[in-house]
C-alpha cells in the first residue's frame, strides 16, 4: 500500500526550514543542465547570497512528493534527490548541489529498481505571467488535421523548440489508437468505392466515420480541390477562341481587335498563376491530401487539367505560335505522357481502377490532353511526335466513348449537380478535328467526321434544357466552358474550309454562346467565392479512414509497447556501469515524446 508524504525543502545549502522552495527567475535558470551540475550551476539565491536584491521577481513553488512503499529502506529525502524538478518555464533544477553530496552507489542501485517519486509543482507566480506561459504553449492547438500535414508539422515543432516550448508527452492511449489504425496510408481504390458513394465518389456513406470534423470548416488548403484548374481551362480556351476569330478568314468581317486576345491571355495567365500557387501550397503543407486526390479513381483525371491549360496558353499566345521553341512543347507534354502511362495502364490492367468501373465523363480530360498536344505540336511545325499523341488519344477515346455509352446497370446515374460534366463529351471530338486538320494541312474528311460528331453531341445536349436546370452552382459548372469554346473554335476552322452564310453564322453564334457562358460562370464563381464564401466546401472524399483493425490487434500493440518498455528499463538498469544514474520519470517521458 502506497503512502503519501508532503515535504517542503529550501534551496539554500546547509539550512532546512518549513518555508517553500525559493526559485529564481527564468533568466537565471537558463544555464542549468539536467542531471546534476557542479557548484557553478547553483544559482546565487541557492548559495546563500541574500544581500543582493534580485532584479526579477521571485516565484514560489510548493513541491509535493508521492512515494510508494519501498522495501529497500531508502530514505525519502535520498529518493527525492534522485528526481529532477522542472518549473513551468522549462528550466530544470539540479538534483544535487555538488558532486560530494551525491548518494552512495549502493543506494543508487537500490533506487534504480524501485518506483521513483512523482513531483507535483504548484506555482504561485502572478496571474499575468501564468497566462503568458499558457498562451505560448501549443497544447490548445487543433491537432485533428496533423496527419494531412507534411512540412508544416516539422516547421511548427522547430518554432516551438526555438521559443522554448517543451513538446508534450502523448498518453499511451493515443499511441495505441494510432497503432490500431493506418490513417497515414493512402486508401486503395476498393476502399474509396466502399467508403464513398455517387458516380464521382464525392459523398461519404452513412456507415462511415470521417477522419476530419464534419461540423466545422476545414483549412482552406484542405478544401481547395484539383478540379479548380477547370477555371483555367475555361478562361485560357477563350484566349484561343478570340485569336481564331481574329486570324481566320471566315470571321474576318467581325474585325476583332487583337487587344481582346491580349487582355484574355493576360487574365488567363494571372488566373493560372493564382490557382497554381494555391495548389503548390497545398502540395507543400498538405501533401497527404494531394496524394489521396491522385489515388482517387475519379480525381486523378483532373491532374491533366494544369498541363492542358498551359497548352491553351501557348496556343493562345498573341504572337505567332511557330516562333516558340520546340522545347516548350516537349516540356509540357512530358507530364501528360507520364499520366497517360499511369491512367491508361490502370484502365487496361484491370482491378478496381479498370475503365468499366471508374468510367465517367471526367475521363475525357485524360484523352483531351493528347489531342491538344497534337494540335499545338502540328501548329509549331512538329510532325512525328504530334501524330504519336494523336494516335494514343484516338485509340483510348474510342474505348472510352463506347464504355460511357454502355455503362453497366449497376452503375448509379450522375446526380443533377454533376450534369454539366456531360459537356465533356463535346470537347474530345472538337479538339481532335482541329488537331487532324492541322496535321493534314487542311480541314479534310477525317477532320469533318470528328467535327460532325462533336456538333451532334453538342445539339443533343442543348435540346435537353431540363437536364441542366434545378441544381445549385459549384465548380462543376466550369465543365460547360471549355467544351463550348472548343466547339466554337472548331466551327470557325470549318467555316474557313466551307465558306457560306450558314457556317459563318454558326461560328459567330457558337462563339457568342461560349463567351457569354464563360463570363457568366466566372461572375458566379467570384460571387460564391468572395461574397457567399461557399465555393469550396469540405472535401470529404479525402477524409476517409482505413478500415479499423480488430480490437485484438490493439491489445497486441499495447503488449508490444509494454514489452519494449520493460526491455528498455532492464537494459538501462542491469548494466555493469554503476556510475550512471537512473533517469527520472519526467526525463523518460521526454525521451519517449521525442521522435
Amino acid at each position: 500500500m502506497a503512502t503519501s508524504e508532503s515535504i517542503q525543502m529550501e534551496a539554500a545549502r546547509g539550512r532546512q526550514s518549513p518555508e517553500p522552495i525559493r526559485v529564481p527567475a527564468r533568466a537565471e535558470l537558463a544555464g542549468f543542465v539536467d542531471g546534476g551540475a557542479g557548484h557553478e550551476a547553483v544559482p546565487a539565491a541557492a548559495r546563500g547570497d541574500r544581500g543582493r536584491v534580485p532584479e526579477a521577481p521571485e516565484t514560489y513553488y510548493s513541491v509535493s512528493l508521492s512515494v510508494p512503499a519501498s522495501p529497500s529502506g531508502l530514505h525519502l529525502s535520498q529518493l527525492a534527490a534522485c528526481a529532477s524538478v522542472r518549473s513551468d518555464g522549462g528550466a530544470r533544477v539540479a538534483p544535487w548541489p555538488s558532486a560530494e553530496a551525491a548518494p552512495p552507489l549502493e543506494l543508487q542501485k537500490q533506487a534504480r529498481h524501485q518506483s521513483q517519486p512523482t513531483l507535483t509543482i504548484r506555482s504561485e507566480e502572478p496571474p499575468l505571467q501564468r497566462l503568458r506561459t499558457v498562451s505560448r504553449s501549443d497544447s490548445t492547438r487543433d491537432r485533428r488535421f496533423d496527419h494531412f500535414k507534411t512540412f508544416s508539422g516539422r516547421l511548427e515543432r522547430q518554432l516551438s523548440n526555438l521559443r522554448g516550448v517543451v513538446p508534450e508527452i502523448e498518453p499511451a492511449e493515443s499511441k495505441i489508437s494510432e497503432e490500431g489504425t493506418d490513417d497515414d496510408e493512402v486508401p486503395t481504390a476498393d476502399r474509396y468505392f466502399a467508403a464513398l458513394e455517387g458516380p464521382e465518389l464525392e459523398t461519404l456513406r452513412p456507415t462511415e466515420v470521417s477522419a476530419l470534423p464534419e461540423d466545422e470548416t476545414w483549412p482552406f488548403l484542405l478544401r481547395f480541390p484539383i478540379s479548380a484548374f477547370g477555371m483555367c481551362l475555361g478562361v485560357s480556351s477563350q484566349a484561343m477562341l478570340w485569336k481564331a476569330l481574329q486570324s481566320e478568314p471566315a470571321t474576318a468581317f467581325l474585325r476583332v481587335s487583337p487587344h481582346v486576345n491580349h487582355a484574355l491571355w493576360w487574365v488567363s495567365v494571372a488566373l493560372m498563376a493564382v490557382v497554381s500557387s494555391i495548389y503548390l501550397l497545398k502540395i507543400v503543407f498538405y501533401f497527404e491530401a494531394v496524394r489521396r486526390e491522385f489515388h482517387h479513381p475519379i480525381r486523378v483525371n483532373f491532374f491533366f487539367a494544369p498541363w492542358i491549360a498551359c497548352l491553351f496558353l501557348v496556343k493562345g499566345l498573341p504572337r505567332p505560335v511557330w516562333t516558340i521553341h520546340h522545347v516548350v512543347w516537349y516540356v509540357l507534354m512530358a507530364p501528360i505522357l507520364a499520366l497517360d502511362l499511369k491512367v491508361y495502364g490502370q484502365w487496361m490492367s484491370g482491378g478496381d481502377r479498370r475503365l468499366s468501373k471508374v468510367a465517367s465523363p471526367t475521363n475525357h480530360l485524360a484523352v483531351v490532353g493528347n489531342f491538344v498536344g497534337a494540335l499545338l505540336g502540328a501548329r509549331m511545325g512538329l510532325r512525328e511526335a504530334p501524330i504519336f499523341f494523336f494516335a494514343v488519344g484516338l485509340a483510348h477515346y474510342v474505348v472510352l466513348f463506347v464504355t460511357l455509352y454502355q455503362r453497366l446497370p449497376t452503375n448509379v446515374q450522375l446526380p443533377k449537380e454533376l450534369h454539366p460534366v456531360f459537356f465533356l463529351f463535346v470537347a474530345a471530338p472538337s479538339v481532335a478535328s482541329m488537331a487532324w486538320a492541322r496535321l493534314c494541312g487542311e480541314f479534310n474528311h477525317g477532320a469533318k467526321i470528328a467535327y460532325f460528331i462533336s456538333l451532334f453531341l453538342y445539339m443533343s445536349l442543348v435540346v435537353r434544357i431540363n437536364f441542366f436546370r434545378g441544381f445549385r452552382f459549384s465548380l462543376a459548372w466550369w465543365a460547360y466552358t471549355f467544351p463550348m469554346t472548343s466547339a466554337a473554335i472548331a466551327t470557325t476552322l470549318y467555316a474557313s474550309a466551307v465558306t457560306n452564310v450558314l457556317t459563318r453564322a454558326l461560328a459567330v453564334g457558337l462563339a457568342g454562346i461560349a463567351s457569354v457562358t464563360v463570363a457568366g460562370v466566372l461572375v458566379a464563381t467570384m460571387y460564391h467565392a468572395f461574397v457567399r464564401r461557399d465555393l469550396f466546401p469540405n472535401d470529404v472524399s479525402i477524409a476517409i479512414t482505413q478500415r479499423p483493425k480488430a480490437k485484438f490487434s490493439k491489445i497486441l500493440a499495447h503488449l508490444r509497447s509494454s514489452k519494449e518498455l520493460v526491455f528498455a528499463v532492464s537494459r538501462h538498469g542491469g548494466g555493469s556501469d554503476t556510475s550512471s544514474e537512473s533517469p527520472s520519470p519526467m526525463a523518460r517521458g521526454r525521451g519517449r515524446a521525442e521522435p
